[in-house]
């Protein structure tokens, strides 16, 4: 079914950039996101789109209350939840401004952030960058985006960011990209649904000869993991996920190096499994749950082998565009490995809560 699109406002200039942020009831996050990004020194010059992925809760009423305030404004309401990745494309399919910036709605904005993140990429003559990402209730760090990939293929996480850098990967909760340069390398790909999503689209844009950047000027505050993770309200109190966040993000981490490895890269394949297949048997343990194991480990593999036909077209389609090869691209290799946020994470939580099947 077609979605259903309603305007809001009177633009009077194009749009410099439109603001994509996705929705599936997050009804208590959009106040604060809309508030910020409606007292942003540049909003004459941004469109602002709600994407709502078939919301149950008040989420469209409320986003109505604040749009309607907007110089340019869109809600676009789905029938279905259609996902992080096919939701946001919905967005960048009606989207006006030069750039794009993709949001999610367990965010807030300082006021300047938008000005200084286009003004800085610009000047780093980067096609996609990264705010500094701080966290929601304060101004600690989060996160800078990734620096590169880790000895087995997993993006490589950034230290305490000290200015503005090329990175690797922009982190999806605040991915900025202009809108020729998304088109061109695919947008985000639909079969991933959600999870790795941003990692799988730097992939891209490095492969097609385009820069990645943080912005250390221009910040922003992250929840994170909202939706699977929702205690504790606007901090994160434990360690939390569901097998079906296991499932996705093992399955696009392998489908992420299956797209965008060309052949010397795909040999990081062998210890990607080895580390699922372990990490795998470690969640047994833990959990005292041997379903863990097929989720994590067994049906992200099965649904790699359904999707052999999808990964062969991607690889032909990054073809078309590459300009640097595998051996270029292992200038990111980086020995600091991706699980070591979630060891932090383990000491300072105690052992992760798995909710099955969900």
């Amino acid at each position: 079914m077609a979605a259903q699109i309603e305007k809001y406002g009177n633009p009077p200039a194009p749009a410099l950039v439109s603001i994509i942020v996705l929705n599936c009831n997050g009804a208590g996050w959009l106040p604060r996101c809309f508030e910020t990004i409606k007292a942003q020194t540049i909003i004459a010059s941004i469109e602002t789109i709600l994407v709502d992925n078939c919301s149950s809760d008040d989420s469209v009423p409320v986003a109505r209350k604040w749009l309607e305030q907007f110089p340019n404004a869109v809600i676009v309401r789905h029938s279905e939840n259609r996902g992080f990745c096919a939701g946001n494309n919905s967005g960048a399919e009606i989207a006006a401004g030069r750039w794009l910036f993709f949001l999610n709605n367990d965010t807030w904005l300082e006021p300047d952030c938008m000005e200084k993140l286009i003004d800085g990429t610009e000047k780093m003559a980067a096609a996609a960058a990264t705010p500094l990402v701080l966290n929601y209730p304060d101004h600690s760090y989060q996160d800078f985006g990734f620096y590169g990939f880790d000895p087995f293929g997993l993006p490589s996480g950034s230290e305490a960011a000290r200015g503005t850098r090329e990175i690797f990967i922009a982190g999806g909760c605040s991915y900025l990209i202009r809108g020729d340069v998304f088109k061109r390398v695919g947008g985000f790909d639909g079969e991933f649904f959600i999870y790795s999503d941003d990692a799988d689209l730097s992939w891209r844009a490095w492969i097609a000869g385009f820069k990645v950047a943080g912005i250390f000027e221009a910040r922003l505050h992250h929840r994170g993991a909202a939706g699977v993770n929702p205690a504790g309200g606007i901090e994160t109190v434990e360690f939390r996920t569901t097998d079906r966040k296991r499932f996705l993000t093992n399955r696009n981490c392998l489908l992420t190096l299956l797209k965008n490895g060309r052949h010397v890269l795909l040999l990081l394949l062998v210890p990607l499994l080895a580390l699922l297949f372990v990490e795998s048997l470690a969640g047994v343990v833990l959990l005292r749950r041997p379903s863990f194991f097929r989720a994590s480990f067994v049906d992200p593999l099965r649904d790699c082998w359904r999707l052999r036909r999808h990964v062969l077209r991607q690889r032909r389609f990054i073809a078309s565009f590459r300009k640097h090869s595998d051996w270029w691209m292992l200038r990111f290799l980086r020995l600091r490995p991706n699980r070591w946020f979630e060891i932090k994470r383990l000491f300072q939580f105690g052992r992760p809560r798995v909710d099955a099947g969900k």
